[in-house]
């Protein structure tokens, strides 16, 4: 049975108990996975012209302690449509390299209806997927690293119980209305030129450099990038001459950046109308795309960090190959990598003894 299956099957048997009164001293305790979206949150919906059922994309700033949630639209194009404050994370910048470190990660990440968590221990959850591609290519350990509710964090994204409610409703409907997988992007910081010099001296500033041609064709284009892992690196938006895929382990093969079509806020203009079939082919692809997950800079000894291609660029160019730079900063900056941030408002990292692990599949499944 699937995910899917599962949550639809318990929305049937809440309507049964509420037709029967069959519930203990005649109320209604309907399951925090299966609750509506909460009213205010369909009539920002309405208002800002999105359905409950189309995708969703998640991106996550650590130092801003914010969670955004996009939804697609009919142009293909992904529009804000909130922003959440998370209430705890445990670490500091930089990226998960090991079972034990207490990091948050940082990364591309994929996230399908086997890793919504119903059940979980802190009130609600979904797995993130670490370790992805690119972390477990450089050797990368850990597991069970979600974004969950009760507020506490040993290498988690925590938010409040009601705001998870909320976020896991957006996630659970998406799924419902088709949506394969939605992705999530989970950085160190608003990636901008000045946050980017202001973290020049960090040991992850090579890492983060990789990352940032995500961060700007999304910003660009609204539309999601595509993440390969070849050179034990991330690579976005590449187009690889002579076809074929990169391996993660393996030299990256000769490509270019791919253009970025930059948002305006005007319908994408196809050459020939796209037929309802062809754009949900067209978001399965992209949904079932092995978006590499980071989370942790590369060793010392890897091959050089190539300046990663993203979704939309402006003109087809070769890509930059420059060293990655991981040396370690006595500046001020890095007391940014320091797991504490009074700077930022967070709570004291409580470390629980819970696990939150997924649960297994049915049989068959």
């Amino acid at each position: 049975m699937s995910a899917i299956t599962t949550i639809k099957l318990a929305m049937v048997g809440v309507a049964t108990l509420v037709l029967t009164g069959c519930l203990p001293g005649g109320g209604v305790d309907i399951s925090a996975a299966v609750k509506p979206l909460p009213a205010e949150a369909q009539v920002l919906l309405a208002k800002k012209g999105m359905t409950q059922e189309a995708p969703i994309f998640v991106r996550i700033f650590k130092e801003e302690s914010q969670l955004e949630i996009w939804k697609e639209k009919d142009d293909g194009r992904f529009y804000h449509f909130k922003t959440y404050p998370i209430c705890n994370w445990s670490g500091g910048l930089g990226p998960k390299v090991k079972e034990g470190d207490k990091q948050s990660p940082e990364g591309f990440y994929t996230v399908n209806a086997g890793q919504m968590n119903p059940n979980s221990q802190f009130h609600l959850s979904f797995n993130l997927g670490y370790p992805n591609t690119y972390d477990r290519v450089n050797g990368h350990t850990g597991a069970a690293l979600m974004v969950h509710g009760d507020c506490r964090s040993a290498g988690c994204y925590a938010m409040t119980d009601a705001l998870i409610e909320e976020i896991y409703a957006l996630a659970r409907e998406a799924f419902n209305g088709g949506q394969r997988a939605f992705h999530v992007h989970a950085f160190p910081f608003r990636m901008t030129k000045e946050n980017m010099k202001r973290h020049r001296k960090d040991r992850w500033y090579g890492f983060w450099k990789t990352m940032k041609p995500g961060y700007d064709d999304f910003e660009k284009s609204r539309i999601l990038p595509k993440v390969y892992v070849c050179s034990k690196q991330y690579l976005v938006n590449a187009e690889f001459i002579g076809g074929g895929s990169p391996e993660p382990a393996e030299t990256c093969p000769a490509f270019r950046r791919v253009p970025v079509t930059p948002y305006d806020n005007k319908p994408i203009i196809a050459q020939t109308p796209a037929s309802p079939a062809a754009v949900a082919t067209s978001r399965v692809a992209s949904n079932n795309a092995d978006v590499t997950q980071s989370t942790g800079a590369a060793p010392a000894t890897q091959p050089p960090a190539q300046q990663q291609p993203t979704t939309s660029i402006l003109a087809s160019q070769p890509v930059v190959v420059e060293p990655q730079n991981q040396t370690q900063s006595g500046s001020a900056e890095a007391a940014h990598s320091e797991p504490a941030f009074s700077d930022n408002k967070l709570y004291d990292v409580d470390h629980s003894g819970k696990s939150d692990m997924i649960l297994p599949k049915p049989a068959g499944q």
